[in-house]
């Protein structure tokens, strides 16, 4: 079982940055793949970014690519999203879930923490 607790979102206004953590309970979180989801009001959840066990394979969806970046700590078992030059689209209730991102199946989620970008 891995539970994962996400923290690090709030209020900025555009062109600022924002780092979120996605922190996990269990020994196994190494051995998983985490990705960052998002959504916002009225639209479908969509991937941000994944990285897989190890750190060294990262994608991105297109929008945020030279932005966002996603690393992560297994010695913390902590996966971090570095939000920089946002904007007002980048709001939205962010999640990490752990899992196998080639196979996009994450069975394990957090509770999202709130990203609000102001103009």
């Amino acid at each position: 079982q891995v539970q994962l607790v996400e923290s690090g979102g709030g209020l900025v206004q555009a062109g600022g940055s924002l780092r979120l953590s996605c922190a996990a309970s269990g020994r196994t979180f190494s051995t998983y793949g985490v990705g960052w989801f998002r959504q916002a009001p009225g639209k479908e959840r969509e991937s941000v970014a994944d990285i897989n066990w190890s750190g060294g394979i990262t994608s991105y969806r297109a929008s945020v690519k030279g932005r966002f970046t996603i690393s992560r700590d297994n010695a913390k078992n902590t996966v971090y999203l570095q939000m920089n030059s946002l904007k007002p689209e980048d709001t939205a209730v962010y999640y990490c879930a752990a899992g196998n991102p080639v196979l996009s199946r994450y069975p394990y989620w957090g509770q999202g923490t709130q990203v609000t970008v102001s103009s």
